[in-house]
């Protein structure tokens, strides 16, 4: 057995996971910065365009439910290859279908729709594909794989801007395509490269003994606060930028967003190089307590600069949460199967479609404050420290 694991080519499982990732970052950060284009040429309003993002979750958060049920069945490779397809059709089709149908907006909510789909497999699907490789270090080759999300979108946000700077955002359907070729070189990949079991189909927990664990369901809540954590920081980073720095929100966007996922990106490449020299949940709480500072750090600085550290470096603190969080789970309950990673995926989806409308609507409550916004959000990485806590005193070094 272990003979022909050395002769299976296993780097390439991993390269396709990690182009898989980043076929997830141009989903999830490219459509975004077209939102004034899409308003400008088809005349969209912006109450319109809000619905784009929210789509994507949704779509995203279903796959991730029906995932439960379907992935095992129809198999990783299928549902791997499928992912990879869907991701290019719908960015393919971003760039043709508004100017054929009757109503704009329509032809963008299929294309979305289609790559939100991709997306959702993706999220369900690399994490388990990855755990099932052979490799001698899980938990950083888990952290490693993660960062590729970050630097995804940080090539995407620097690429795109590049590109509209010299050509102009009036090219904006060629450059569409040239992302969507990502996948579509992708899908060839995962159709050639080695693919594993998670579980062997006797050993594998049901849903239902998944569902009745203890522990389960305090990883549900470190994955929610996880995706709250992450994702509240995100959406509102660029906000901050602009009256930080006082710039354009062209450069709010850049600098915001991607300073955050830089520091990410820099957060689990360190993890995934440290792992074997540290205790995971004891990280991930110092991780929870920087969290907390850097929250409010933004939420309750006078002084606008501060306020703009507190979110660049919430992105080293928040790094290993998501990743960090799934390794828990692999070995706290190796039998948990996709199912598991799809609960998980579930769980950090409904974090990140949460707390930013949360902090949202917070803000609009008290006249348009931010910070208002912010600070209450920080009971996520609070509950997360808690979370933490729990784990390292009820269910310590036990396996199950």
């Amino acid at each position: 057995m272990h003979v022909m694991e050395k002769a299976k080519n296993y780097k390439k499982t991993l390269i396709s996971c990690y182009l898989g990732f980043i076929t997830q970052a141009i989903s999830s950060n490219f459509t975004p910065l077209l939102f004034l284009t899409f308003k400008g040429t088809y005349a969209i309003s912006l109450e319109m365009i809000a619905l784009i993002p929210m789509i994507f979750y949704l779509t995203q958060l279903l796959v991730d439910l029906v995932a439960t049920k379907f992935a095992d069945k129809i198999g990783y490779r299928t549902c791997v290859v499928t992912s990879q397809l869907v991701s290019a059709v719908g960015l393919i089709l971003m760039a043709f279908l508004p100017d054929l149908m009757p109503n704009p907006f329509i032809g963008i909510i299929i294309s979305v729709v289609l790559y939100a789909i991709g997306s959702g497999l993706i999220e369900v699907l690399v994490s388990p594909i990855v755990e099932a490789c052979p490799f001698e270090n899980k938990a950083g080759v888990m952290s490693l794989l993660h960062s590729f999300y970050c630097w995804g979108a940080v090539g995407v946000i620097l690429g795109s801007t590049i590109f509209f700077a010299i050509f102009g955002t009036a090219y904006w359907k060629i450059l569409t395509i040239i992302w969507a070729i990502v996948p579509f070189i992708n899908t060839f990949n995962f159709m050639s490269c080695p693919i594993e079991r998670l579980v062997e189909d006797g050993e594998k927990m049901s849903v239902g003994s998944l569902l009745r664990l203890p522990l389960f369901w305090l990883m549900i809540i470190l994955m929610v606060c996880a995706g709250a954590s992450e994702t509240t920081m995100t959406q509102w980073a660029s906000a901050f930028t602009e009256s930080a720095l006082g710039v354009s929100k062209i450069i709010g966007d850049l600098a915001g967003p991607c300073l955050f996922a830089v520091f990410m990106g820099v957060a689990r490449v360190f993890y995934g190089k440290f792992s074997q020299k540290v205790d995971l949940p004891k990280v991930m709480l110092v991780c929870g307590l920087a969290c907390v500072g850097c929250y409010l750090l933004a939420s309750l600085s006078t002084i606008s600069i501060i306020g703009l550290i507190g979110c660049a470096l919430c992105g080293l603190a928040v790094g290993i949460m998501w990743p960090g969080t799934i390794s828990i789970s692999s070995q706290k309950c190796p039998k948990g199967g996709t199912a598991m990673f799809a609960f998980l995926a579930l769980a950090g989806d409904l974090g990140a479609t949460i707390s930013p409308a949360m902090v949202g609507a917070i803000a609009e409550c008290v006249g348009g404050n931010l910070k208002t916004g912010l600070l209450v959000a920080t009971i996520f990485p609070t509950i997360m420290i808690l979370g933490l806590i729990l784990l390292v005193k009820k269910f310590g070094k036990r396996p199950n």
